[in-house]
């Protein structure tokens, strides 16, 4: 059995604020990739709103994934969130898939 984590991430963005989340995740994208345990971090757009996207994330590990909350970009990239976004996102662990 896998110690893998993927996690599904759904984000709303103010009205407008859409190019903001764009940026912020841009910017974090290649640092998040490059970090050990990351399998997979990519953001979509959610088709039919503008100010939805759904971030997909895979680690190796739960330890891999605390070291990655831990790490300085991310701690600043959730301060600044909420300047964009009209609230917190919403974290959905998955389960493994049903064959």
């Amino acid at each position: 059995m896998s110690d893998a984590l993927m996690l599904v991430i759904l984000i709303q963005t103010k009205p407008g604020q859409r190019s903001e989340q764009i940026a912020a995740y841009t910017r974090l994208a290649p640092l998040v990739r490059a970090e050990a345990g990351c399998l997979q971090y990519d953001m979509h757009p959610v088709d039919g709103d503008e100010d939805k996207f759904v971030l997909v994330e895979k680690w190796t590990s739960k330890a891999a994934l605390d070291a990655h909350d831990a790490m300085p970009y991310m701690i600043e990239a959730d301060a600044l969130s909420p300047s964009f976004r009209t609230g917190p996102a919403t974290v959905l662990f998955l389960g493994p898939v049903i064959a």
